[in-house]
């Protein structure tokens, strides 16, 4: 039956091309994790949709063997690799069989962006990149461009059953990770979600966390880690959620860049 729903989705993706040979076109978008429901029947196989744009808006990306670089479910029996097809949208498909949280992790590799003085610029302001700023001001290079070497780390919660406090998000060990520490579906309205920003395993400090429902795409939360990497969020109840954070960092020897970004996202919701 899988094997027909992915069939039944494959696709020729023409543009495939056009989207990996423009990438200035994407470097300064989200990238986000959007399953066909958040709360599936028992059985039910459910599509992933990977999803590039701007405030919980995007555009289809489909899979791309070449940019993955882990596509993981893990839920009680463990952690298993997505099943999908290269070059299909939707990008992978997982079965609802044992009730519990599902955490979806999508972890891809590099892809550098040139930008313009302009574009680049407003990229580290808009995603409150503020040592970068300061960095690039010191160093009198505020008035350039920059080549971004990017990754992508996305995760989504998918609910299975009726929810419970035993009911975790785990780290999957991608580079950025947004962690969700007490279970979303539980959330009461005037609830807040205390949630963990990790760095390579480690907590990150200082950076901007954005949270977006899709009923209200344009009314964003917004708030800095502390120094243990930690922000809690009011979120309310019903519709979809998108938390996202970018961290930028000098580039490595070999990166083809002058910069690294690691773009963390998380959703979950009704």
């Amino acid at each position: 039956m899988l094997l027909t729903i992915l069939r039944s989705h494959a696709r020729t993706l023409t543009a495939l091309g056009l989207v990996l040979g423009a990438p200035s076109s994407l470097g300064a978008h989200d990238l986000w994790l959007e399953p066909a429901t958040f709360l599936p029947q028992a059985g039910q196989i459910v599509a992933l949709r990977l999803r590039v744009g701007q405030d919980f808006l995007g555009d289809p990306l489909p899979r791309d063997a070449r940019l993955v670089r882990d596509f993981v479910v893990e839920d009680s029996t463990g952690r298993k690799p997505v099943i999908g097809r290269d070059g299909s949208d939707p990008a992978g498909f997982i079965r609802a069989a044992d009730p519990g949280l599902f955490v979806v992790g999508y972890h891809s590799t590099p892809s550098v962006v040139e930008l313009t003085p302009e574009k680049f610029a407003q990229y580290i302001e808009e995603e409150g990149l503020d040592e970068v700023a300061a960095r690039r001001r010191a160093e009198g290079s505020s008035q350039r461009g920059g080549r971004d070497a990017y990754t992508r780390c996305a995760k989504s919660l998918v609910l299975l059953g009726s929810p419970s406090a035993s009911q975790t998000d785990r780290p999957l060990g991608m580079t950025l990770e947004l962690l969700a520490e007490s279970n979303p579906y539980m959330l009461k309205d005037g609830d807040t979600l205390p949630l963990q920003l990790l760095y390579r395993k480690a907590p990150l400090k200082g950076t901007l966390v954005v949270a977006i429902n899709k009923r209200h795409p344009m009314q964003k939360l917004t708030a800095r880690t502390d120094a243990n990497g930690r922000v809690r969020l009011p979120l309310a109840r019903g519709g979809a959620w998108l938390i996202k954070a970018v961290h930028m960092v000098p580039a490595t020897p070999g990166a083809g860049a002058e910069w690294e970004s690691y773009w963390a996202s998380l959703t979950f919701g009704a």
